[in-house]
């Protein structure tokens, strides 16, 4: 009994203890990124950039640099708008696990229930020089789709690119994450997807590829809306996302920031028109709404959806997310299938589990990164939203890196 009692005695002393405040920032060695972030621009190294850190919820760093259009004459600005690529990632994943808190499906639901093709999935196996197309072992889970440990790749691995590229999958989509330009909606592609073999059976290794692109035909499937309309009424219109959107009306296209490209010497090119490049996301047809690369933002907009994750899934007085669900979210759910070397991987977003892992993320940590090489970091321990937004691709730069390290040398005791 006065065991129990010290117990009790010790868990209310711990809720009444004031919680930790936020490490301070300091103003002088913030002025570190300006310097290096205007050093790439004039070394030619990027068009331009947009940094952007809020510490609990209030803006601490925001710098435009550069170009968001050198040919054009456009600097970079604010709001200027972003493609966003797997960033998208977590916006589906929070759209599929909103339906899960309704009770319109489950985490181990077979994918096959929404998408009739996955029920005879395929998976390649290589034997020396041979490819052998065998069963999957279990039907692939809306939970695989979300850690991605359903074996999907984006159908570039030379064993099935030929495969892929025949159903306008894999190298027929860029670089193979590229539907922006299929005039078709989503779910079609994802039912085509569903008959061609993947790369690792179900549960058995981390695979990245058009795991949440399933997803958002499933959140399509489920919902009887278009993913854009679900994401529209359900996320981003209820936390004032308003510059976050699949494609970008005609009239918004000088708010649109150029892809460039890194050439041999490490110097920028303009990228081409075209998947490969600057993309379909304004005179494209405007028809498939792809859940796991195709969004459109700006880094006050989504630093906005970061901050209500980080703050347990509301935001201002709107509830997007349980706090429970944000944790599963946020927790790695795949111990070591992802990295031997504390990083894991939870619903959507990469976990950093020990502090060194991850530069100076702090444990606990969590974030991802675009294919235009934008990237962010989630930072609970300090308080902070980290984003990074910049076009390039491919991107031989280390900058992207470099932001979140020179975000964390400047806080202080």
């Amino acid at each position: 009994m006065r065991t129990l009692s010290s117990i009790a005695l010790a868990a209310m002393l711990a809720l009444a203890a004031p919680a930790a405040g936020p490490p301070a920032i300091s103003a002088e060695r913030l002025v570190r990124i300006d310097t290096v972030l205007q050093q790439y621009v004039d070394e030619n190294r990027i068009g331009g950039a947009v940094g952007y850190v809020l510490q609990d919820g209030k803006p601490v760093y925001v710098r435009a640099v550069g170009w968001a259009d050198k040919e054009a004459g456009t600097r970079m600005a604010p709001n200027t708008i972003f493609r966003i690529a797997s960033q998208t990632k977590a916006i589906t994943s929070v759209a599929v696990l909103s339906l899960m808190e309704e009770g319109k499906l489950s985490l181990t639901d077979p994918v096959s229930r929404y998408i009739p093709s996955f029920a005879a999935s395929k998976v390649a196996v290589r034997t020396g020089a041979a490819v052998d197309i065998v069963p999957a072992k279990r039907g692939i889970t809306i939970r695989d789709l979300l850690t991605h440990t359903a074996g999907i790749s984006y159908g570039t691995d030379a064993a099935v690119a030929a495969m892929y590229e025949a159903k306008g999958l894999g190298p027929a989509a860029g670089y193979g994450w590229f539907t922006a330009d299929k005039d078709e909606p989503i779910c079609a592609t994802m039912e085509r997807l569903g008959t061609l073999p993947f790369v690792s059976q179900p549960g058995e290794a981390w695979v990245y590829g058009y795991n949440t692109d399933v997803l958002g035909c499933v959140v399509e499937k489920v919902s009887a809306m278009p993913l854009d309309e679900f994401i529209r009424t359900r996320i981003t219109g209820p936390l004032g996302m308003k510059d976050t959107q699949f494609f970008l009306p005609p009239s918004q296209r000088a708010r649109l920031a150029a892809v460039y490209s890194s050439a041999a010497d490490g110097t920028i090119q303009r990228a081409p028109d075209g998947p490969r490049g600057q993309g379909a996301y304004v005179d494209g047809p405007r028809r498939s709404f792809a859940g796991g690369a195709g969004l459109l933002s700006t880094a006050q907009d989504y630093a906005r959806f970061l901050e209500m994750i980080r703050r347990g899934g509301a935001l201002d007085g709107v509830r997007i997310l349980s706090p429970r669900t944000v944790a599963l979210m946020t927790t790695n759910q795949v111990g070591t299938l992802h990295s031997p070397n504390g990083l894991g991987y939870g619903l959507g977003f990469e976990t950093t589990d020990r502090f060194g892992a991850n530069g100076l993320d702090s444990a606990g940590a969590f974030g991802w990164a675009g294919a235009y090489s934008s990237t962010y970091r989630v930072d609970p321990e300090s308080h902070l939203v980290i984003c990074f937004m910049v076009q390039m691709l491919p991107n031989t730069t280390d900058l992207g890196r470099k932001f979140p390290t020179l975000v964390y040398q400047a806080l202080e005791p």
